[in-house]
């Protein structure tokens, strides 16, 4: 790749910064519109979950590929096929004609978000390669998560109250097509200099394993204890199982196994799972919560989550300057202990509780989520070879997407066995469990923050980076 300009530079940032503001947005305006597709479509809490799940189950399914994909053919090109694929997903979704099709809409959407984050952050890492330059440009990069964040809830909100919740899907299309231009015209095209084959097997189990483990948690409170529950669990070991053999096997896998011979970047994969799936359970919750148990209109439950952006938008670039010039052990120490000083007042959240302490949580939480993006994201692609840089950013995708299923199929499930049939009127009290389980995560990031950030682990780094090149 050509030496470009720091206006350039900073150009391209501001291109792959859009594709991460309609894949972001589009989390929290589906997450504000629920209640009403629900009412509309006659949804359970379960139909619900795919609705979100469905996306993101596909989305962490293909990532990995995406990303080897771009590698081998091109990251530009990848680029703009899957902004060309989400705009179009977008785009039948707001005309979806029943719960079904609409699932089906959304895993066309995350076919083409497969190819924006993950394609996106390999561009960004090959484009700023001064360590200390690179660390900031993914602070901004992730900054945008707060803007979406933002824009999310207040502009569905608007939306879905004047027009209806199928005008949520719209405003992903004049983005989606300003970034494909701008793509075209600015970004130069850039390739690994030896990328790895197909890995269909390993493609395919991957897909079996996230589908079952998503399926048997989100219908196990409606199924029981039925031999469909017991089979998905019992296919999704086994998928498990046969794919760690088949991958270790293999000279180019899908899934790169010796990357988790490094310590931070092991730790930053589960730290990514753990906290997207807090804030995933925290967004779905609250949503329910606040429109359903207090009665809010979408609009008025979006501004309440709006701290929450405010908080990711201020934190997230302070932490990529933190983790250029101190590394990613603070942010991350102070993103865990944050996130679980905000929830732990709502795990005996009640039907009466007042706003106002309901704000404070979210600006805590939101605190939180602002400052553990960056070295997460960091900690994934640094060190590692730039040929391999489209796949080490998949793997910090993929486990963020992972936790976003798993949170919100986590999350509604155990809402779903405790509330039963009557979800609305017994919300608060069938929260409870969930709300510990986002304590957990939150603590999982404390604790993984102050294992895996030391100078033993991150010798571990240059030894996978020296395997790798080998």
């Amino acid at each position: 790749m050509p030496e470009l300009s720091p206006g350039r530079r900073n150009l391209i940032l501001a291109i792959c910064c859009m594709s991460l503001l309609i894949v972001g947005m589009d989390i929290t305006i589906v997450n504000v519109a629920l209640p009403a597709m629900r009412t509309d479509l006659h949804a359970s809490v379960s139909g619900l979950q795919w609705i979100i799940d469905a996306y993101t189950v596909v989305l962490a399914s293909l990532l990995i590929l995406s990303g080897s994909t771009a590698d081998r053919f091109g990251r530009r090109r990848t680029f703009q096929v899957g902004l060309t694929v989400f705009t179009l997903g977008s785009l039948l979704c707001s005309v979806a004609p029943g719960l079904g099709w609409l699932i089906a809409f959304r895993m066309l959407q995350a076919v083409g978000g497969s190819m924006l984050n993950p394609v996106a952050m390999s561009i960004i890492t090959n484009v700023f390669t001064e360590p200390r330059e690179r660390a900031r440009a993914i602070g901004f990069y992730a900054g945008a998560v707060g803007v979406s964040l933002g824009l999310g809830p207040v502009l569905g909100g608007i939306l879905v109250e004047t027009i209806g919740w199928r005008s949520i899907f719209w405003i992903n299309v004049p983005i989606g097509i300003a970034a494909f231009v701008l793509a075209g015209l600015f970004i130069p095209e850039s390739k690994a200099e030896r990328a790895r084959r197909v890995d269909p097997v390993g493609q395919v189990l991957v897909i079996v394993v996230l589908l079952t483990l998503t399926y048997a948690i989100i219908e196990a409170p409606r199924a029981g204890d039925s031999w469909g529950t017991w089979a998905c669990g019992i296919l999704c070991v086994a998928a498990f199982v046969a794919l760690l053999r088949y991958e270790s096997r293999r000279d180019e896998p899908l899934i790169q196994l010796t990357f988790f011979r490094s310590v931070p970047f092991a730790g930053a994969s589960v730290m990514g799972v753990c906290a997207v799936g807090a804030f995933s359970a925290f967004l779905f919750l609250n949503t329910l919560y606040l429109q359903d148990v207090r009665g809010l209109s979408p609009l008025r439950a979006g501004l309440l989550m709006l701290p929450l952006a405010v908080m990711t938008v201020i934190f997230a670039p302070i932490s990529g300057r933190l983790v250029g010039s101190l590394g990613p052990r603070l942010p991350l120490t102070i993103s865990g202990a944050a996130m679980m000083v905000g929830v732990l007042p709502l795990t005996g959240l009640t039907d009466d509780v007042s706003y106002g302490w309901l704000l404070v949580c979210t600006v805590i939480f939101g605190l939180g989520m602002g400052m553990v993006n960056p070295p997460i994201t960091n900690a994934a692609v640094s060190g590692m070879p730039r040929a391999q840089a489209g796949v080490a950013a998949a793997f910090a995708s993929t486990s963020r997407q992972v936790g976003s299923s798993l949170g919100i199929a986590v999350a509604g499930a155990i809402v779903s066995a405790g509330a039963g049939a009557n979800a609305r009127t017994e919300f608060s009290q069938a929260s409870h469990a969930a709300w510990w389980v986002v304590v957990g995560c939150s603590a999982a990031v404390l604790l993984l923050a102050l294992a895996t950030t030391g100078q033993r682990a991150k010798r571990t780094t240059h030894h996978v980076a020296e395997l790798l090149d080998a």
